[in-house]
């Protein structure tokens, strides 16, 4: 894998953008991952890199990704679009 550490998070009404270290952005519906979709603005800012820097995590909603995965496509088990 490349460097596709997190650099940036972003949200707007309808998906999530992480921007990456090495300049590729991956945006991706919301409604691939229902604790994001479902939360509020305040509890998707509230994220923290993790996983040596190719993860994000978002405490207060239990909710983990991995750029891996979304380089992928790969939505949250049991997603539904």
């Amino acid at each position: 894998m490349n460097n596709s550490a997190v650099k940036d998070v972003s949200f707007d009404e309808d998906s999530i953008t992480v921007f990456l270290m090495d300049g590729r952005a991956i945006s991706v519906p919301l409604v691939w991952y229902p604790k994001l979709y479902h939360a509020t603005p305040e509890q998707r800012e509230a994220w923290e890199i993790c996983g040596g820097g190719y993860g994000l995590h978002w405490e207060e909603i239990d909710e983990d990704l991995s750029t891996e995965g979304m380089l992928r496509g790969a939505p949250a088990p049991r997603a539904r679009s």
